[in-house]
């Protein structure tokens, strides 16, 4: 079986190299893709399936939409579209947008608690339909506009991770478009006359949001260089830590000291007996 097309072609390369990178899909798995009808999600199982054919593993996939109850959203169009692919597909209705209208702070942006919210429903239906892998359609773009959201905003240095194991260890959430870009997803789900529904959110549309702001300026800067964000998703995987500020990572002089007072004590250990176990059992 070939790719139908040069761009298919390009993303499942892309997507296939993410998957081995970071180990994100096993034989055997029952991979649940979170399918909101925006481009990314759609793109994201279009290209699951198209490898799925290929791969010489075996895994299942299972669509998986979650309505967050504002009014006018088209969930049918999303069940017809996979029935007419042959996807599986699971709907589950929920009053999130009244749940953020009432928690929310006046003039906050709604976005980040709703991811969180949205998590929770998609942890509890992955125990539903018995998926091992819960993916989402985060794309490179996504990636390093979060880690300039942070560094501008939330004075962090971080991203979102790959691939990223629940706290109770229970779920693990993969993100296979991490190499591609958002113009890439984009032009896969036109070419493939995937139905996008936009989010009927009152609010994702305002261009005030710091997101957007971070989009334009990115763009700005893709003009005089095209490679920016290439480079930019290459340094998340080619961090220097003595480089940063986090004194986890570099402690204080003081310790450092102590540090080289203790490798003093063991000056007279042969070369080939490794140091950190002596070290510790001294602990």
């Amino acid at each position: 079986m070939s790719y139908r097309t040069p761009l298919e072609t390009r993303l499942a390369k892309k997507t296939t190299k993410a998957i081995v990178d970071f180990g994100m899909i096993e034989d055997g798995d029952r991979v649940m893709v979170g399918l909101s009808g925006g481009k990314d999600s759609w793109a994201l199982l279009q290209v699951l399936d198209v490898l799925r054919q290929r791969a010489p593993i075996r895994f299942t996939l299972v669509a998986v939409n979650v309505d967050s109850g504002y009014e006018g959203y088209q969930h049918q169009q999303l069940a017809e579209a996979c029935a007419a692919r042959g996807w599986e597909f699971h709907h589950e209705s929920t009053t999130i947008g009244s749940v953020i209208d009432d928690k929310l702070d006046p003039g906050a942006t709604p976005c980040s608690l709703c991811a969180r919210l949205r998590r929770g429903v998609l942890y509890r239906m992955a125990d539903q339909v018995g998926a091992t892998k819960i993916a989402l359609g985060h794309h490179l773009d996504d990636f390093v506009e979060t880690v300039l959201l942070n560094l501008f905003f939330a004075g962090a240095l971080k991203a979102m991770p790959a691939r990223l194991v629940s706290d109770n260890a229970r779920y693990v959430v993969i993100r296979p478009l991490v190499y591609v870009t958002e113009a890439e997803a984009r032009a896969y789900c036109k070419e493939q006359a995937l139905p996008i529904i936009g989010c009927c959110c009152p609010v994702c549309g305002d261009l005030g949001l710091q997101r957007q702001r971070v989009k334009r300026l990115i763009f700005e800067l893709e003009r005089e260089h095209p490679a920016i964000k290439s480079s930019m998703i290459k340094a998340l995987g080619n961090v220097m830590p003595r480089h940063l500020l986090d004194r986890r990572l570099n402690p204080v002089p003081e310790l450092r000291q102590a540090a080289l007072t203790s490798l003093d004590d063991f000056a007279d250990v042969p070369a080939d007996v490794p140091l950190i176990p002596l070290m510790l059992g001294r602990s």
